[in-house]
């Protein structure tokens, strides 16, 4: 193993740690257990057992500044969230805080890898447990392959993501259950949705959508890790603005740090049901890789997440790993069905005058 580097998510981490006051993260009026832990915890690559994270957090908290995963823990004394926030939890991501003092930022060191090992670890780490979203495009199904999970896939009848993600996972031999949802099932779950997410626009709706019926049935069947395909747009380039921006480096490093606010509406959506997603191509083993190559080669002469592709390439057939999917909430259909709902609401021009609407009704105005 090369020599360990830590992981930092960009220069305002640190900031994150100035001017907090610490002791509104401390609620001495809840009980706690010895420690509750949401999601997990790694270390040099290595998973921790719920015990040995117990004995860290009791023992030596610091250890913690170290560590990897995607969590939110918290104790009788100290609170914690992974460093890039995947887990959501009422601290700030990043930072150890014990005893209402910031104690440091969590920084993983993590050895540089080539991209292929990265993300094959990165995989492995998430895949020990859970189901895979599954949608039939080169994220989700290089994915899918390397965990060898059960996987779902979620859509309107005769929909674009219900038809590639079968074909995917016949070509690959991987079990697949085809989630079809109807227009009631969106409507009966959109003030459910809207009331969740905390931006509540027609784009983050309709994703949120599609992941509360992928979260409902991961519960149904006894999941709570739902291991995703989220984060290889922003790191590799795979909008189709990419294409003409003249500023690729700046959009893919803005858009990078959005996921946050991705994260935490599709948290909130499958907290829901009890479950949570889980983001391999948000490790820090990847995020290292994936930024170490340049911009200009990740989009170029009509093809956008280039070295992926490539990568992928030698776990899947080239024509998913070359496959350009559709966006979530149009590929699933429910973005058309998001539009008839509020057509039929009377709102023929505007869905986000649906939405207001319907946060209007849930505040009781």
């Amino acid at each position: 193993m090369s020599p360990g580097h830590i992981c930092t998510a960009g220069k305002n981490l640190k900031s994150e740690c100035r001017g907090i006051d610490c002791r509104q993260f401390v609620d001495a009026k809840t009980p706690m257990n010895p420690l509750t832990l949401s999601g997990w915890v790694e270390r040099d690559g290595q998973r921790l057992s719920l015990a040995e994270i117990e004995e860290i957090v009791l023992e030596r908290p610091g250890d913690i500044l170290r560590c990897g995963g995607e969590f939110f823990l918290a104790s009788d004394r100290c609170r914690a969230r992974d460093h890039f926030g995947i887990m959501q939890g009422d601290c700030p991501k990043g930072i150890l805080i014990c005893g209402g003092e910031v104690q440091g930022t969590i920084e993983p060191v993590v050895p540089d890898m080539p991209l292929e090992e990265a993300i094959v670890t990165a995989v492995r780490l998430r895949s020990d447990e859970g189901i895979t979203a599954l949608s039939g495009g080169v994220d989700s199904t290089l994915v899918a392959q390397l965990a060898q999970r059960e996987c779902v896939a979620v859509g309107l009848e005769g929909s674009h993501d219900l038809r590639q993600a079968r074909h995917a996972a016949d070509t690959l031999g991987l079990t697949c259950t085809a989630v079809t949802i109807t227009l009631d099932e969106i409507a009966d779950a959109l003030p459910v949705v809207v009331r969740a997410i905390p931006k509540k626009d027609p784009m983050n709706t309709g994703i949120a959508l599609t992941q509360y019926f992928i979260a409902r049935f991961a519960a149904e069947q006894g999941y709570q890790r739902i291991v995703t395909g989220q984060g290889a747009d922003e790191l590799f380039g795979g909008y189709l603005r990419y294409l003409e921006t003249p500023t690729l480096g700046e959009d893919l490093e803005r858009d990078f740090a959005g996921l946050e606010q991705q994260a935490a509406r599709d948290q909130a959506v499958a907290a829901l049901h009890g479950t949570y997603l889980s983001m391999p191509y948000v490790d820090c083993r990847v995020v290292r890789a994936a930024r170490a190559i340049p911009p200009d080669e990740k989009v170029q002469g009509g093809h956008r997440k280039i070295p992926l592709r490539k990568m992928a390439e030698r776990h899947i057939p080239a024509e998913f790993a070359w496959y350009g999917k559709k966006a979530m909430q149009y590929g699933s259909g429910v973005w058309k069905e998001l539009q008839r709902l509020a057509r039929k609401n009377g709102y023929k021009t505007s869905v986000q005058d649906y939405i207001d609407q319907i946060d209007r009704v849930d505040h009781g105005h």
